[in-house]
C-alpha cells in the first residue's frame, strides 16, 4: 500500500481492504509510519511513538481490523505505557499496569495503537501548547493552533497519520480541535462510554471520551465499538441502536425540527466566518427537507454564564483533590519547575474552595440542565456555531499567569457553545462546512436530547454527503 492509497481511506475503508485481503495489516502499518515520518515533525502531534503497536487479536469481524490508531496522553491508559498529561510532574509516575476499559475496547475493535498524542498540560486549554512537549501545529496552517485539549489527536488525523484518534471532552475538547482542524468531533451522551477502572465521574460528569475522525462513518462505527457503561459506572449508558450506529447511517433519518441559536455572553465576539457557517448550514439543512428556524434558549441571560462557572469550579476542585492523591504517589507536591503556573493556580483555588461553594456549582449546573431540557419540547436539534471563529495563531491562550478565572473566560470566549453540553450531558457534534478566506476550516455544532446520538450522526452524514469535507493542505501535499 502506497502513501496515496493509505491517505485515500478512512478507518472503515482500511479495515475492509484488510478483511478482503487486498492489503495486509502490515502494509497498512508501514504506510501509516511513512506518513508519520513525513508529517509529525511539521505538526508535533505525536509525543510518544511506540516501537511496536500494542498487541491486539485479529478477527475478521472486528470493525477496525488492523487500523492504525493513537491515544491521547490522558484518559486512555495503556498497560506498560506512561500517561503524562503533558505535565512534567505527572511524568514521574510509573507506567500503568492495566488497560483502561476504553483502551481494551479500542483493542477489541481491532485498532493498532501506535503511540500517544500531544495536549495542553492536564488538558486545561483550548490550544495544544504545553511547556513539556511544545505546540502542536494545525495541518491547515502550521502557524495556527490545533485547538485543544485533544489537539494532538486532531492534528494527527487532519494530517493523515491515522484515520481517527482518541480524544476527551470536558468543555469542548473533542469538538474544539475537530472544528479547528476540519474534522468530525462527537461528544457522546453522558454515560455512553467507559471511564474505569481508574476513574468514575471525571469533573462531576463533565468529561466524556470519544474520537476525532475524518468521516462520519468512522465516528459512528467507533462509537458502537466502545459504547456502554463499564462495571460500577455512576451513570447508565443510554440505549444504542440494536444493529449499531453505522447501520443506522444506511437508512434515511427523520426530517427534524432544527432550531438555530447563537446567544452568547457580552464578552464573546463571533467572527463573520462563524455566522456565515451557521447560515450556510441552516440553508443546507432546510434544502435537505428539515424544518429550520431561529429559536430562543429557555434560559435567562445570566444563565449563559453557568457553563463557565461550573467548569471553573470543577477544574479547581479536581486539581486540588488530584494534587493530594498524586502527592502520595509521587512523594512531593508539584512546583513551578514541574507544572505550569495556570495549573498551580487552579490547584490553589481549589484548596480555598469551600464545600458550600462546590455544591452551589453542582446545583447551578443541575438547575441549568433542567431548564435547558425544555428546549426539546420545541425542537429536535439545536444548531449553533462550532466556535467563535477559525483557529487562531499559536500563542493566543498563554498559561504563564495565575488568573484562572481569566483563563477560563478566554477559553470559553473562543468556544462559547461547547461547554453547555458538558454541563447537560447531552450529545453534541461538530462538522466542517466551509473554509475562511485564509483557508482555515469553519464548522457548526449540532446538539440534541440525551441518548439521541444517532440523530446527530445521521444529520452529520447528510451534511457530509451534500458537502464533502475538504482535506487539509498538508494531507493533500503528502498524498
Amino acid at each position: 500500500m502506497n502513501r496515496a492509497d493509505y491517505l485515500a481511506q478512512d478507518g472503515v475503508g482500511l479495515a475492509d481492504l484488510i478483511r478482503r485481503r487486498q492489503v495486509s495489516a502490515g502494509e497498512v502499518l508501514e504506510a501509516a509510519r511513512d506518513v508519520i515520518v513525513a508529517a509529525n515533525p511539521q505538526t508535533n502531534a505525536i509525543i510518544d511513538q511506540f516501537s511496536h503497536p500494542a498487541e491486539v487479536p485479529t478477527e475478521a469481524s472486528m470493525p477496525f481490523l488492523g487500523v492504525p490508531f493513537l491515544l491521547k496522553d490522558i484518559g486512555g491508559a495503556l498497560k506498560g505505557a506512561r500517561t503524562t498529561g503533558a505535565s512534567r510532574y505527572l511524568a514521574k509516575l510509573p507506567p500503568v499496569e492495566t488497560d483502561d476499559e476504553l483502551t481494551a475496547r479500542f483493542k477489541r475493535a481491532g485498532l493498532r495503537i501506535l503511540g500517544k498524542t500531544n495536549l495542553p498540560e492536564l488538558g486545561f486549554n483550548v490550544t495544544t501548547e504545553s511547556a513539556m512537549f511544545g505546540p502542536s501545529r494545525n495541518p491547515w496552517n502550521l502557524a495556527h493552533s490545533t485547538g485543544g485539549s485533544s489537539g494532538g489527536s486532531a492534528a494527527a488525523v487532519a494530517a493523515g497519520m491515522v484515520p481517527m484518534a482518541h480524544a476527551t471532552d470536558g468543555a469542548g475538547s473533542i469538538r474544539i480541535p475537530a472544528a479547528a482542524c476540519g474534522l468530525v468531533g462527537l461528544k457522546p451522551s453522558r454515560g455512553a462510554l467507559p471511564q474505569g477502572p481508574a476513574h468514575a465521574d471525571i469533573y462531576a460528569g463533565l468529561v466524556s471520551e470519544g474520537v476525532v475522525s475524518r468521516t462520519v462513518r468512522d465516528s459512528a462505527a467507533a462509537l458502537y465499538a466502545i459504547y456502554g457503561a463499564d462495571a460500577g459506572a455512576p451513570y447508565g449508558a443510554p440505549t444504542s441502536p440494536a444493529a449499531g450506529f453505522l447501520d443506522a447511517l444506511s437508512r434515511p433519518g427523520p426530517r427534524l425540527r432544527i432550531g438555530i441559536n447563537h446567544q452568547h455572553l457580552e464578552d464573546v465576539v463571533l467572527a463573520p466566518e462563524a455566522l456565515l457557517a451557521l447560515e450556510d448550514a441552516a440553508r443546507l439543512l432546510a434544502d435537505l427537507g428539515h424544518h429550520v428556524a431561529p429559536i430562543a434558549l429557555p434560559i435567562t441571560e445570566d444563565d449563559l454564564n453557568v457553563p463557565r462557572r461550573v467548569y471553573l469550579g470543577q477544574v479547581c476542585a479536581q486539581a486540588a483533590a488530584d494534587a493530594i492523591e498524586l502527592g502520595r504517589l509521587i512523594g512531593q507536591a508539584p512546583n513551578s519547575a514541574e507544572m505550569e503556573l495556570i495549573n498551580l493556580a487552579a490547584l490553589e483555588a481549589g484548596r480555598r474552595m469551600t464545600a458550600a461553594d462546590y455544591l452551589a456549582g453542582i446545583r447551578a449546573g443541575q438547575a441549568f440542565t433542567r431548564q435547558m431540557a425544555l428546549l426539546w419540547d420545541d425542537v429536535d436539534v439545536l444548531l449553533t456555531p462550532a466556535l467563535a471563529g477559525p483557529a487562531p495563531k499559536l500563542g493566543a491562550f498563554p498559561t504563564d499567569h495565575d488568573d484562572v478565572e481569566l483563563h477560563v473566560a478566554r477559553m470559553l470566549r473562543f468556544s462559547p457553545f461547547t461547554a453547555t453540553y458538558n454541563v447537560t450531558g447531552e450529545p453534541a457534534i461538530t462538522v466542517p462546512v466551509l473554509q475562511s478566506a485564509a483557508g482555515l476550516p469553519v464548522g457548526i455544532q449540532l446538539a440534541t436530547v440525551l441518548g439521541n446520538d444517532v440523530v446527530l450522526l445521521q444529520l452529520a452524514q447528510e451534511i457530509e454527503a451534500a458537502r464533502p469535507f475538504a482535506r487539509s493542505p498538508l494531507l493533500r501535499q503528502l498524498a
